[in-house]
């Protein structure tokens, strides 16, 4: 018989608004984190044969940040398909990094249900908003100290990504 078990987790919503363009915006968060073709990637990885071959495999990945797009999700695209929908542009990028991941993941498994990051860009009528939830408070209910410092840094690499490219 399975052990069911239900955890509640307190996500703290960081977000900051900028007068600055979407495209602009987008532009600077690009610049600034790796965009690898992902099956090429994932390649890469599967055949790396030593954790120092799959550090190799990443960093060749990563962008200055030290993070890396996943993935990305059009939600404005399909918004805007309905007529009486005033969308404007919802993106949804999947950003961060595998090695941070495992970091964290080796201390809390399920630190492997969050990362990589969702950073959410949606123009609304004061700015765009640029929001993601943070690692710690994801992991703070596991109680483990080294995932918490290592989401702790991610956190904080994260919301400089996005401090930096709304500014």
């Amino acid at each position: 018989m399975p052990t069911i078990e239900t955890v509640a987790v307190n996500v703290e919503r960081w977000s900051l608004t900028s007068p600055e363009p979407f495209e602009t915006i987008l532009a600077r968060v690009e610049r600034e984190i790796g965009r690898p073709e992902m099956n090429a990637f994932g390649q890469r990885a599967a055949s790396a044969k030593t954790l120092a071959d799959l550090d190799g495999v990443v960093n060749d990945a990563i962008g200055p940040a030290g993070l890396m797009e996943f993935v990305r999700f059009d939600h404005g695209a399909i918004l805007r398909k309905e007529p009486a929908t005033n969308a404007g542009r919802i993106l949804r990028l999947v950003i961060g990094n595998p090695l941070i991941m495992t970091e964290m993941a080796k201390h809390v498994p399920d630190a492997g249900s969050y990362a990589p990051v969702t950073v959410l860009m949606d123009e609304r009528q004061d700015g765009v908003h640029l929001s993601y939830d943070r690692m710690a408070s994801l992991l703070a209910p596991y109680g483990n100290s080294e995932a918490l410092k290592v989401a702790r840094d991610l956190d904080t690499k994260i919301e400089a990504l996005l401090t930096k490219a709304a500014s």
